[in-house]
């Protein structure tokens, strides 16, 4: 009698060790197949699927919003460049790398009260001041974006360095002010964002101006 309870109380252990053996091989699988199946979804598919769908109906702005001339890439809408000439108009000051380094986009993180940021804004603010006797110096035209690469200036900025632009290019400064409105891009959905003017494009277009 004792052997045949032993018997069945070691069989009932197999049973369990089984069953817990065939669960936790169970767990395994589905945690590997889960694994994999996400990884091909969301991992490949998913963004295979916006590429495409942006590729379609977006393609300008998928492939870096690039502007071309004669064929070759010049810059991007998105992304400022350096023009220190006075023949051009300039960007907001950058704090990228060692300043419009799209490999190192970011801010100064100095906060307001930082001593070497107020030296800096105000040696600036000194210096537009003489440049532009008696007219207020927009705040874009000394301080940097987040990113430091911020592509646009507000309209003020670009209407505050027209007569340098126009001296420095033997053109009427009335020729230099429609070319900044014809370049002012309106609030997205008449909502979003301010009024803006891309300093690339409006330096190429003067390029074309002064030909």
């Amino acid at each position: 009698m004792h052997s045949t309870a032993t018997l069945e109380v070691s069989e009932t252990t197999n049973q369990k060790e089984l069953q817990r053996s065939s669960t936790v091989h169970s767990v395994w699988r589905t945690s590997i197949r889960y694994t994999i199946v996400t990884t091909v979804l969301l991992g490949l598919g998913y963004p295979l699927l916006l590429t495409g769908i942006a590729e379609f109906v977006f393609p300008h702005q998928a492939n870096g919003s690039l502007i071309l001339r004669n064929g070759q890439v010049v810059g991007s809408e998105l992304i400022a460049q350096s023009f220190a000439s006075d023949r051009y108009f300039h960007p907001r000051p950058s704090a990228a790398g060692n300043g419009y380094d799209a490999t190192s986009s970011g801010g100064s993180n100095l906060a307001q009260s930082n001593a070497k940021l107020a030296q800096r804004i105000q040696g600036d603010i000194d210096k537009l001041e003489k440049e532009n006797p008696g007219k207020p110096v927009p705040i874009d035209m000394v301080t940097t974006s987040g990113s430091g690469l911020d592509p646009d200036i507000t309209p003020d900025n670009a209407y505050f360095q027209a007569p340098r632009v126009a001296k420095a290019r033997g053109l009427a400064e009335a020729a230099v002010r429609a070319l900044i409105d014809k370049h002012i891009q309106q609030r997205q959905f008449g909502l979003l964002g301010e009024p803006r003017v891309n300093v690339l494009e409006l330096n190429l277009d003067l390029d074309s101006m002064s030909k």
